[in-house]
């Protein structure tokens, strides 16, 4: 099943958000660390509500972890980006894709950027910088669960 990584989040209320995402879907959120919060703050809680006890998360303690894992899994990473041309939309998502987002307040660093087998962008109008980290995630998701087929039962 695809997965959503978030790298060194800022913003607790997003990752709150994308938590109650995966267990809404039945997907895994991945999180490299370190994260600008406390990951058992209470902000995340308020975003999350009660679904953060059935939300699935894997934590990684920093960007060179994730990596081993990842070459053990032998899993596609997909990295959203504003710095690329191709439309998450015109993308063949596997079931095992990670799908990589950046910090709220820097993206991610040109290591990470370099290590992304595939780079991705949300086209928006001419005059937009970027949409929120939460919405990015939840559109490209629902493209890649609607792609592969792999929805949860209810």
């Amino acid at each position: 099943m695809p997965e959503l990584v978030l790298y060194q989040p800022d913003i607790p209320g997003n990752t709150g958000t994308l938590l109650r995402l995966a267990a809404c879907t039945s997907t895994v959120l991945n999180v490299i660390g370190p994260a600008g919060f406390r990951m058992d703050d209470g902000a995340l809680r308020r975003a999350g509500m009660d679904y953060l006890e059935i939300a699935a998360t894997r934590r990684h303690v920093d960007w060179n972890a994730f990596q081993a894992w990842r070459r053990e899994q032998d899993r596609r990473l997909v990295l959203m980006t504003t710095r690329a041309e191709a439309p998450y939309c015109d993308f063949a998502f596997r079931p095992d894709d990670l799908i990589l987002l950046g910090r709220e307040s820097a993206g991610v660093p040109q290591e990470v950027h370099e290590a992304a087998d595939f780079r991705l962008t949300i086209p928006m109008a001419a005059n937009a910088r970027s949409l929120n980290l939460a919405v990015a995630g939840a559109m490209v998701l629902g493209e890649a669960l609607r792609q592969t087929g792999i929805w949860p039962s209810p």
